[in-house]
């Protein structure tokens, strides 16, 4: 599968920065080795370093995982709905709010990394049954345009942004 970066116009703005930093030819090879990559550098760290937070008022890395998921799962939803057709307009959802009723600290890292890889499985078994129609449909979701390739850009530059900062901001205390 070889996917065309979406137009300027087929997303809100303020996903620029994940679709930017998936190069076209990779979309596919990024999203199936994600799981295994972040499984090898975060699945023998202490739950007490799953447990860090870099500054007051920030998630910890554990909450950071369950976000990357959290937001996978309603990226994926939001992709199955559109290229199914359905033009029913898409509610957001408050990250915040997700994060705060999750309780994601209860969990172990491993099970946190579990958790994405098996959300990521799903999500790779939608995008690998889309066909060239499916991908150029578009739908509205937070009352944007947004195109289902969009979707699937957005959801690996989500988790390589996500995956990013953890090694930037929690690896290195």
């Amino acid at each position: 599968m070889k996917l065309s970066k979406p137009l300027i116009g087929e997303y809100p703005q303020h996903f620029e920065e994940y679709i930017r930093d998936v190069p076209e030819s990779q979309l596919l090879s990024i999203l199936e080795l994600q799981p295994e990559e972040v499984m090898l550098k975060l699945g023998t760290l202490s739950e007490e370093a799953g447990n860090y937070k870099y500054a007051a008022g920030k998630w910890s890395l554990k909450e950071v995982l369950g976000h990357v998921t959290d937001t996978e799962r309603v990226m994926s939803y939001r992709l199955l709905r559109i290229a199914r057709g359905d033009k029913t307009p898409l509610p957001g959802f408050s990250e915040e709010l997700f994060v705060s009723y999750a309780n994601f600290d209860r969990l172990s890292i491993l099970q946190l990394l579990k958790d994405f890889s098996t959300v990521r499985g799903a999500t790779l078994a939608l995008i690998r049954q889309l066909d060239d129609e499916a991908w150029q449909r578009t739908g509205t979701a937070c009352d944007e345009l947004i195109s289902c390739r969009a979707l699937a850009f957005i959801i690996a530059g989500h988790a390589k942004h996500h995956f990013k900062m953890i090694r930037e901001r929690y690896l290195q205390h």
